[in-house]
């Protein structure tokens, strides 16, 4: 079996979030869901469970979370098929009530992406990266390894 990912979100308004996520096309599973979290599903292995402040604080043991805090503990970043369906991303999220957090630009040849934060600022990058690039990166990184300056 696939393992699966679950990214936990404390949001402030649930049903705006929920609209929100919907709005990027993923689907929400009423068999998770409750009148504390919404469950959606973005694929078969991944998905993003929207909590409301006081029920995500029941999941925290040693702290007490930063819920109004500007700062970003995670960065969530997706893989697109084509530098149209990062546009469309960026499109839906700004009309859906999220914001621009980084434009959509070219990063290197054969890699295009942006990233958007969703209404409570939680950041979300989507990433086009061509076969080309993506065998590029592998060479370069096999060589660094093989040099003993990469990981």
């Amino acid at each position: 079996m696939d393992r699966m990912v679950f990214i936990n979100l404390p949001v402030s308004d649930l049903k705006k979030s929920t609209d929100f996520y919907t709005g990027l096309g993923y689907t929400l599973n009423p068999d998770f869901s409750s009148p504390d979290a919404s469950s959606l599903v973005i694929s078969d292995t991944i998905v993003v469970m929207l909590l409301t402040r006081e029920h995500f604080g029941k999941y925290l043991r040693n702290d007490t979370p930063h819920l109004g805090s500007d700062a970003k503990e995670v960065l969530v970043a997706l893989s697109a098929d084509s530098n149209e369906e990062v546009d469309r991303f960026v499109a839906n999220a700004t009309s859906g009530g999220g914001s621009v957090y980084r434009p959509a630009e070219e990063e290197m040849p054969g890699m295009y992406g942006a990233a958007i934060a969703d209404p409570d600022g939680h950041v979300w990058e989507i990433m086009y990266m061509s076969p080309e690039a993506m065998q590029g990166v592998a060479a370069e990184n096999a060589a660094a390894t093989d040099s003993g300056t990469g990981i």
